[in-house]
Order: structure tokens, then C-alpha cells, then sequence
């Protein structure tokens, strides 16, 4: 082989080598924008039903959108609007059904405690909802984790 046909032959193995290695980094590398994971919490803190039926239609809605598995939402409940966790909401069957849903619910211990003051007993939360310490640092905890916040 004479010196130019080897020259060509070595530098077509060189690009090809490159082209495959951006390939290997590039398809290793695919995946990282779909990989960003969805995340929200909605903050409840009115009792007024039209509102809390909102915060729900807003958790469905995203969930249509991005799929169950590509977004987590929390919903927090606190103040006037711990009534929509509770045993006596009209919202309460499909509350449970969206916890089976991957949408998690949160309670405030501290709302708890002030109800149970004033009336004498605690309040029920429904089956699938999770009581924490305050909604309020909840919301402020999940938000400096990236978590996108909304209050309808």
C-alpha cells in the first residue's frame, strides 16, 4: 500500500472512531432531559368546597398530562382546609381514591391539635392521608426540593 492510501485509510478509522464515541456519549447521555422528574405540591387552606375541588381537578389534570409515574404531587392541607382530609368532606371518597393514585395527601398535626382544642376531639383523616408536624414548613420543605407550588 503505498502512503496516501494508508493516510486515508487512517484517518477514515479516526473519524469513524469519533463518530462512535459522540454516539456512545450521546445515547448515554439521551435520557438525562426525560429524566427530570415532574414534581408539585398544592397547598389547601380554605374550606371553601368550590377551591378544594380545584386543587383536586389541578392534581388530576397534571397527572393526564405528564402520566402517573412522571409526576409527584402532594397536596397540604392546613388551617380551614383540613376539612377536605377529613372523614366529613364531600370530597372524602374521591380523596382516597387519588391517594391510590400516586397523589399524596398531608395533614397538619398542628391544625389537628388546635381543632381537637376547640371541640374536644381530633379530627379523622381519611384512609391514605398522612398527618405532618405543619403543613405550612411542609410546603416550604417540598419547595426547597424543587417542588413547583400552587394554591388555587
Amino acid at each position: 500500500m503505498n502512503k496516501r492510501v494508508t493516510s486515508t485509510l487512517a484517518y477514515t478509522h479516526f473519524f469513524l472512531f469519533i463518530f462512535l464515541v459522540t454516539g456512545i456519549i450521546h445515547t448515554a447521555t439521551a435520557g438525562d432531559d426525560d429524566a427530570v422528574r415532574n414534581t408539585i405540591v398544592i397547598q389547601v387552606s380554605t374550606d371553601d368546597p368550590r377551591t378544594q375541588k380545584i386543587a383536586l381537578n389541578n392534581a388530576v389534570n397534571l397527572q393526564k398530562q405528564y402520566g402517573l409515574d412522571n409526576i409527584d404531587i402532594e397536596i397540604v392541607a392546613y388551617g380551614p382546609g383540613l376539612g377536605l382530609l377529613t372523614q366529613k368532606s364531600s370530597q372524602a371518597a374521591r380523596v382516597k381514591s387519588l391517594a391510590l393514585q400516586n397523589i399524596t395527601f398531608s395533614a397538619c398535626s398542628n391544625t389537628m391539635k388546635k381543632v381537637a382544642k376547640k371541640t374536644g376531639h381530633k379530627p379523622k383523616v381519611l384512609e391514605g392521608v398522612q398527618v405532618v408536624t405543619s403543613g405550612v414548613s411542609r410546603i416550604m420543605e417540598l419547595q426547597q426540593k424543587g417542588y413547583a407550588y400552587v394554591r388555587p
